[in-house]
C-alpha cells in the first residue's frame, strides 16, 4: 500500500538545497521539499510525505486526521517503518537509526 504520512517541518538544512527535517510522531528524518517549496514552507508547517519527498502542504488538523485514519486502518506500523527507512537519517536524539 502507498502511504502518505504527515510530518511537521522542524528545521531546514542550509547545506543541502531542498532539504528539511520533519518530525513524524517523534521520529525525525530529512525529506526533500522541492515539490512544496513553490507553495512556500516554513518551520512548523505540516506536509504529507511519501518515499522521502514532501508531496503537499496540509493543515495541522488534516495531519491529525490522516494519522487517525492510518491507525484505524492498522497502517501505523507500516507508516513508521517507511519513515524509519528514509535515507539520510537524522540523529538528533530522536529517531536516528542505530549503527
Amino acid at each position: 500500500m502507498c502511504l502518505a504520512i504527515p510530518g511537521q517541518i522542524v528545521s531546514f538544512d542550509p547545506a543541502l538545497a531542498h532539504s528539511a527535517t520533519v518530525d513524524v510522531v517523534g521520529v525525525r528524518r530529512k525529506v526533500d521539499i522541492s515539490l512544496v517549496e513553490p507553495e512556500g514552507v516554513s518551520l512548523g508547517d505540516w506536509v504529507l510525505i511519501h518515499v522521502g519527498f514532501a508531496m503537499s502542504k496540509i493543515r495541522e488538523q488534516d495531519a491529525h486526521d490522516q494519522m487517525r485514519m492510518l491507525r484505524s486502518l492498522g497502517e501505523t506500523q507500516a507508516a513508521m517503518d517507511e519513515v524509519r527507512g528514509y535515507l539520510d537519517d537524522v540523529s538528533e536524539g530522536k529517531g536516528g537509526s542505530p549503527p
